[in-house]
């Protein structure tokens, strides 16, 4: 029995749900999003609310139960509020400028590296080192995100790299750490 897929989605003020041959539609304020959803799980489609039932009661059946409630509460929240995450730059040097939808950074490489933002991903750079990254998706905004983030992963020793906001780092002592 999944605890996560008993509990119904409610649907906000403008979101509009269409089920049909196991594709889910869902269109609001922020854009609209598709998803096949996974195999023996039911959907129910109210005016306030959905549920997800699952078809039969094996063990395969509850996890696609609790991940087919997921995916739709994580469509229904993308297209009426958002999702976003938040890259922090550190280290001497290390900047990011925004030219349209690319992002240009500067991390200490012989030349900047340019990076093209995906379809309904926007970007907001604050700082010269702070990027926050807005979508419906939140599969394809936290992809983004981790691509970004390897372009310079956090170094264990000086801490120099591409961060999430408030990522804790275990720092490595050097080579004198030992005395």
């Amino acid at each position: 029995m999944s605890r996560i897929g008993k509990n119904s989605i409610s649907l906000p003020a403008g979101v509009k749900v269409k089920w049909e041959g196991g594709i889910l539609a869902v269109t609001g304020p922020k854009g609209s999003l598709q998803q096949v959803m996974p195999p023996r799980v039911l959907l129910e489609v109210g005016d306030k609310e959905i549920k997800v039932q699952p078809q039969d009661d094996s063990r395969l059946t509850g996890s696609f139960w609790g991940l087919a409630r997921t995916l739709a509460a994580n469509m229904v929240t993308g297209v009426s509020q958002g999702f976003t995450k938040v890259l922090e730059l550190v280290g001497t040097g290390y900047k990011v400028e925004s030219r349209g939808d690319t992002l240009v950074f500067s991390l200490g490489y012989s030349s900047p590296v340019e990076f093209p933002l995906p379809a309904g991903i926007t970007a907001k750079v604050e700082k010269a080192t702070r990027i926050e990254l807005m979508g419906a998706n939140k599969e394809l905004l936290g992809q983004t995100a981790a691509v970004i983030r390897r372009l310079r992963p956090p170094d264990a020793y000086k801490g120099k790299g591409i961060r999430y906001s408030g990522e804790v780092l275990r720092r490595k002592v050097g080579k004198s750490g030992g005395r």
